[in-house]
């Protein structure tokens, strides 16, 4: 009963009156703002309002930067469904890498800051995504096959352009500065290296779209969550090995 304490009712409350507040907001879908309402109440439990804020504001311009450009995107038949809105399966597969982490930290499992850089590395790839994927559609250029550099359509999985490519950058560094701000990660190395991960999952991410999402039928929600796992990986072996050289 520990577990689910004032702290996760709280949450739940919070989140239940924002939802009934902004439920009409395009962003989401029904069943989008439902999981997203589940997913905001576990993070409060786990993480306490630092948690669940970090992921309302991926959550935020990850919607707003899907909407750019929507008209074009949709005229080349490259748009996300549902005129851009989130549903479930955006949600969970999103936000599953952060959630275990998540939870890991709130049963004090093992080496707390290996999970909060966890934590923070799987918002940041997913946001260096979402950046690079929605920007390059709309305003990329000249875009080739990772695995091949043969030039592609624009939202060719797989594909990858300079403008792409640029906003993954950011958005990894966004996401990375948002983690610190908030105190989920706490010094620059950190810093660094959350936003290093997040850009080389955001790479790794292409290249199972360019080889593997076709072929073996992935969806888009497998692929993001195996992107975040990735990332959180590559963050702590990174941390581990920073730790290990500065000892």
């Amino acid at each position: 009963m520990s577990l689910f304490s004032n702290s996760f009712v709280f949450g739940f409350c919070i989140n239940f009156v924002l939802i009934f507040l902004f439920h009409r907001v395009p962003l989401m879908t029904k069943g989008g703002w439902i999981s997203a309402g589940v997913l905001g109440s576990i993070l409060w439990g786990c993480l306490s309002w630092q948690g669940w804020i970090s992921v309302v504001i991926y959550l935020l311009f990850g919607s707003i930067v899907t909407k750019i450009g929507y008209k074009f995107k949709r005229n080349k038949g490259i748009a996300e469904k549902r005129g851009g809105r989130r549903g479930p399966e955006n949600v969970w597969g999103s936000a599953a890498t952060g959630l275990f982490f998540a939870i890991m930290i709130k049963l004090n499992f093992a080496n707390l800051l290996f999970y909060k850089i966890g934590f923070a590395a799987s918002f940041a790839a997913k946001l260096a995504d979402t950046f690079g994927s929605e920007i390059g559609k709309r305003f990329g250029g000249n875009t080739y096959l990772i695995t091949s550099l043969r030039k592609v359509d624009r939202g060719t999985e797989g594909g990858i352009s300079l403008e792409g490519t640029i906003a993954s950058a950011i958005g990894s560094i966004f996401m990375s500065s948002i983690m610190l701000v908030l105190s989920i990660i706490t010094t620059s190395n950190q810093f660094l290296i959350v936003s290093i991960s997040g850009f080389l999952a955001t790479i790794s991410e292409s290249i199972i779209g360019a080889k593997f999402q076709e072929k073996y039928k992935l969806s888009n929600e497998l692929v993001n969550a195996i992107q975040t796992s990735i990332s959180s990986i590559i963050a702590i072996f990174m941390y581990i090995s920073y730790l290990n050289l500065t000892n």
